[in-house]
């Protein structure tokens, strides 16, 4: 796909998916830490249940020193509901402590240094450095992100590593904090994984999955 045709399927989701005062975290946050611990308990959950129980979760723990302390139970009977929390306690634990220990308690600002914390990859790198600092180094790709990139024709990989280097060969830099917003957007509400609505679809046109799969 040429960056022209790439560049207009943006604009056009940008008109259905506005940006309201800048904001284009799914997760609700005040600061640095809380993003980040937010973004690890997202994995295979719904932004929804996790913004459920963060009022909780940082009121007992408000920053990385409380946590690194906290009894893994304790952790566990707050994080339930996002599944998986056996794990995902013993990730955020582990990265308040290593917060504590070699950052003074801060979430560091590069790339290289977050994804040496648990449960920190790429992905929640990129969403950390975007929504918390303001910093456009890569783009994270989700579940969402990927099969719509695959779908509209953005890229043909299937690692997020290589779908992520194809987006932002495709796109400016510039458009690449808005990416993951829009396309999570219009997965969950048009584009979902198992039955697409192409008819409601307004990039249908310009879409490779609509073309292969519309009879013409």
């Amino acid at each position: 796909m040429i960056q022209e045709e790439a560049d207009l399927i943006l604009c056009i989701l940008a008109e259905d998916y506005p940006v309201h005062n800048g904001v284009v975290s799914f997760l609700v946050f005040e600061n640095p830490f809380q993003i980040l611990i937010l973004t690890i308990l997202s994995a295979q959950t719904t932004d929804r249940t996790v913004n459920s129980i963060s009022g909780a979760l940082f009121r007992n723990y408000p920053d990385a020193c409380t946590l690194a302390d906290a009894s893994p139970e304790d952790v566990e009977s707050i994080i339930r509901p996002t599944g998986f929390y056996h794990t995902k306690a013993k990730n955020i634990i582990s990265t308040a402590r290593a917060l504590a220990a070699h950052y003074d308690g801060e979430v560091p600002q590069t790339m290289s240094d977050l994804v040496t914390l648990p449960g920190v990859g790429r992905k929640t790198a990129n969403i950390v450095l975007n929504h918390a600092f303001g910093q456009n180094v890569g783009i994270a790709v989700d579940t969402h992100v990927r099969r719509l990139s695959q779908r509209i024709g953005f890229s043909d990989a299937t690692a997020p590593e290589t779908i992520e280097k194809d987006l932002m060969h495709l796109f400016e830099k510039s458009r690449w904090k808005y990416i993951n917003y829009l396309l999570i957007s219009h997965g969950r509400a048009v584009c979902n994984a198992k039955k697409p609505n192409c008819s409601a679809c307004k990039i249908s046109g310009h879409c490779r999955f609509f073309r292969e799969n519309s009879g013409d």
